[in-house]
């Protein structure tokens, strides 16, 4: 297998079109809320931009992010190859995509997990570059080269992380993404049966090097971002030692005389337990984390396998890592075999007391490789593809509830949480909470604009005007530190109401 350095080092010459299929209308698209600060997309296609700068220096690049631009007749004209990558949400988008690719004669080159959990799902795509691209990549780049390419690239490796680039963000056009991502480590030590991380990633975590992560921050920064950083990690947490020796103090040293660039992440709910590591990641600039807490119910957590997760008081770890400065952003899960019609009143009273404003909930799905869908393939439980929207009120199984009276439950949830008057009051429930951050996004004139749009579209003309203004006065009197936290929040909430509503007809 050539290494990425000997790739980089051939003088042949092609044009690589990098496409990016767009998002359908999700509680994650931030659609509705990136319309009142002008932007077209939360984050950038950070696997497709780090691809790229895995290929030989002498080619051409071109990405096309379609959640911020069209994909013209030009942009195939101009390519020899094109490089598309998705998640199982993007699936209808990456369809069209290929199609227009052959249409062309664009030869199609097709990974990420999209196509690495499912690709015989997709047709037309002529290769399929698998798994890591750190090991899958290079041996693809060199047949293509003697002209033997094959069909299907795929390793069950691991890869090791100090070969990975550091990410192309001049292919970016910044200014249209709300957010920016940085990936430290791929790999979680737990188990929980429905997750196919560990399936992708194995369950050891693997992170780059400090100075790797020191050195895409600099680019980052010197390529003129200072808004919020993502690390995508699906546990952050997942390697504390190093985490704690190397990295963290790393980002601690890099922020000295930094107030922007905040940071944010997803971790476990065992975050709570380890002050040190809550003190660290607040000083080293993150403000916020998404945490799985699935489900209040033990048997629940039991069945899925969420051993972190158990014999804990939820509520406590929660409020916890939200009064050390960290806003908690959760995902929560019904459907599992063990719940019963009480689970939904249950979920409603646990995301109001915790004050997560944020609050994913999903119908339970299976996805391909994970414990739980070898499980029901083996009890005849599965029904139809997954669908990779986790608030769609889809699942791909049979579940043991009455799947009329689980659809109704969850419609429920969503209707009561994402109601003005319950996400208001849980608003103020996580202000009162809240410690304000050391990080934080600087001034910028669209946000002033996106303020004065929230007071029209959410305090004038929004079915919520009678929150919006009772938690504007609340925040301005009671926390007028948060008072721009609690307008920006107010927006997401114009948001989630938005697309739960797609989902509750």
């Amino acid at each position: 297998m050539a290494p990425i350095s000997a790739v980089r080092s051939h003088r042949w010459r092609m044009h690589i079109l990098l496409v990016y299929p767009e998002f359908p209308d999700t509680f994650w698209s931030f659609k509705y809320a990136l319309r009142f600060i002008r932007k077209q997309a939360s984050s950038p296609p950070l696997g497709l931009i780090t691809v790229a700068a895995m290929l030989p220096r002498t080619w051409e690049r071109r990405l096309v992010d379609l959640n911020v631009r069209d994909l013209t007749e030009q942009d195939l004209a101009w390519a020899d190859l094109a490089f598309v990558s998705a998640m199982q949400v993007q699936l209808d988008s990456a369809r069209r995509v290929v199609a227009r690719c052959k249409q062309a004669g664009v030869r199609v080159v097709a990974g990420g997990p999209l196509f690495t959990c499912e690709p015989e799902r997709l047709e037309g795509v002529d290769h399929y570059v698998l798994n890591e691209a750190e090991l899958t990549l290079p041996p693809f780049l060199a047949d293509l080269e003697r002209g033997v390419a094959k069909p299907v690239y795929s390793s069950s490796e691991f890869a090791d992380l100090s070969n990975t680039p550091v990410p192309e963000w001049k292919l970016l056009d910044l200014n249209r993404y709300a957010s920016m991502s940085l990936q430290y480590s791929r790999g979680c030590p737990y188990s929980c049966d429905f997750c196919n991380v560990t399936v992708l990633f194995g369950h050891r975590p693997r992170g780059k090097s400090a100075e790797q992560i020191v050195a895409e921050l600099e680019s980052l920064y010197a390529a003129g971002w200072r808004g919020s950083v993502f690390f995508v990690d699906d546990n952050f947490i997942g390697n504390r030692k190093e985490l704690k020796a190397e990295i963290l103090p790393a980002l601690i040293a890099w922020r000295q005389g930094r107030k922007d660039l905040p940071f944010n992440t997803e971790v476990t709910i065992n975050l709570a337990d380890d002050e040190d590591l809550l003190d660290q990641m607040v000083r080293a600039g993150f403000d916020s984390v998404f945490v799985g807490i699935e489900t209040p119910d033990e048997k629940g957590l039991a069945e899925c396998h969420k051993l972190q997760n158990r014999g804990r008081d939820l509520v406590e770890s929660v409020r916890r890592i939200q009064r050390r400065g960290l806003r908690v952003q959760a995902g929560f899960i019904v459907g599992f075999d063990s719940d019963t019609p009480s689970i939904f009143q249950r979920q409603i009273e646990f995301i109001q007391k915790t004050g997560i404003v944020t609050a994913m909930v999903g119908l339970l799905q299976a996805p391909y490789g994970t414990q739980l869908y070898q499980r029901l393939h083996r009890e005849g439980r599965l029904r139809g593809p997954l669908s990779g929207d986790n608030v769609d009120g889809w699942t791909n199984i049979i579940p043991k509830m009455e799947l009329s009276a689980l659809r109704e439950g969850y419609k429920r949830i969503l209707t009561e949480i994402y109601s003005p008057k319950q996400f208001y009051e849980r608003v103020r429930t996580f202000l009162r909470e809240y410690r304000l951050p050391q990080a934080r996004v600087p001034f910028e004139l669209e946000y002033l604009l996106a303020f004065a749009r929230s007071i029209y579209q959410l305090g004038i003309r929004g079915a919520e005007r009678v929150q919006y203004w009772k938690l504007f006065f609340w925040a301005l009197l009671r926390r007028p530190r948060l008072f721009p936290l609690a307008i920006t929040l107010s927006i997401y909430g114009f948001h989630f109401r938005k697309v739960s509503e797609l989902h509750v007809q």
